[in-house]
């Protein structure tokens, strides 16, 4: 079942895709990420694992920010975003969930939560992906913080008559 379904009027281009950052503050690699590498989106998506709701309010500070809430979430974060939701841009859907369980399967798994969207964007497993599977997009950003999987990353989706992403180093 959807928990909710955002439709944005503006002629949104560019949006910073971000997930799994485990902070329990702000710090300066966030601050960062929003100076360097989201200083000319139009908007935040937050993939989940925020892991204090601190780290959303930072964002809502700089940018719209819209999000979902991840497995490690706290309730105060839970109580404030839906576990999955519908972005639409004019023409375009974009289907927004965390994700959870193994990795294996995992785009499977999320791919029966949406009917009827142009992406899917996801976190959990802080390893980048970007590629399409009969025509849909599926976008993770990876994680900004270094992992075993992973080096650090974030992405960009651009949205024009089609989505594109882009995974970017840290």
């Amino acid at each position: 079942m959807l928990r909710k379904r955002i439709t944005c009027e503006a002629k949104l281009k560019r949006l910073g895709v971000i997930s799994d950052t485990h902070l329990k503050s702000p710090n300066a690699l966030l601050e960062r990420i929003v100076r360097e590498y989201f200083s000319d989106v139009d908007m935040i998506l937050h993939l989940g694992d925020y892991v204090d709701y601190s780290v959303a309010a930072y964002l809502m500070e700089h940018n719209r920010l819209i999000g979902v809430a991840g497995n490690m979430d706290p309730p105060e974060v839970r109580n404030r975003f839906p576990i999955k939701q519908v972005l639409e841009l004019e023409k375009l859907k974009i289907g927004i969930i965390h994700g959870s369980g193994p990795p294996f399967g995992l785009e499977s798994k999320i791919r029966k939560e949406f009917d009827d969207v142009d992406a899917i964007v996801y976190g959990h497993t802080h390893r980048p992906v970007n590629h399409r599977k009969d025509g849909l997009l599926f976008f993770n950003p990876g994680s900004p913080r270094r992992s075993f999987f992973s080096d650090p990353t974030v992405g960009i989706l651009s949205a024009t008559d089609t989505i594109q992403g882009e995974v970017l180093p840290l």
